[in-house]
């Protein structure tokens, strides 16, 4: 069974930083793509940032330079750094793997960041 528990967000005051974790049992972050989303009241749920299985990231324009996707394969867990961060970006973060063709979701972490 796939799980995926995200931690590290909460209230910091714009230009700040957080980094978020995703603990994951059940897959291997190494060989799976991993993704960070989130979704802000009233708005749909979007992506924020990739790692791909052979490393390679993506990112949505908005956190370019700002958010830097990571994974320690020996903990199984995926991380979202974000730095500068901005009053926008408060919403809920969630982490997302596809497991053949089954989303996997976390249950979320919110990030509230204050002007």
């Amino acid at each position: 069974q796939v799980q995926l528990v995200e931690s590290g967000g909460g209230l910091v005051q714009a230009g700040g930083s957080l980094r978020l974790s995703c603990a994951a049992s059940g897959i291997n972050v190494s060989i799976n793509a991993m993704d960070w989303y989130r979704q802000a009241p009233g708005k749909q749920r979007e992506l924020v940032a990739r790692i791909t299985s052979g490393g390679s990231t993506n990112y949505a324009d908005s956190t370019m330079g700002r958010f830097t996707i990571s994974r320690n394969n020996a903990k199984n867990t995926v991380y979202l750094e974000m730095n500068s961060l901005k009053p926008e970006d408060t919403a809920v973060y969630y982490c997302h793997t596809l497991v053949a063709v089954l989303n996997c979701w976390g249950k979320g972490t919110l990030v509230t960041v204050s002007s």
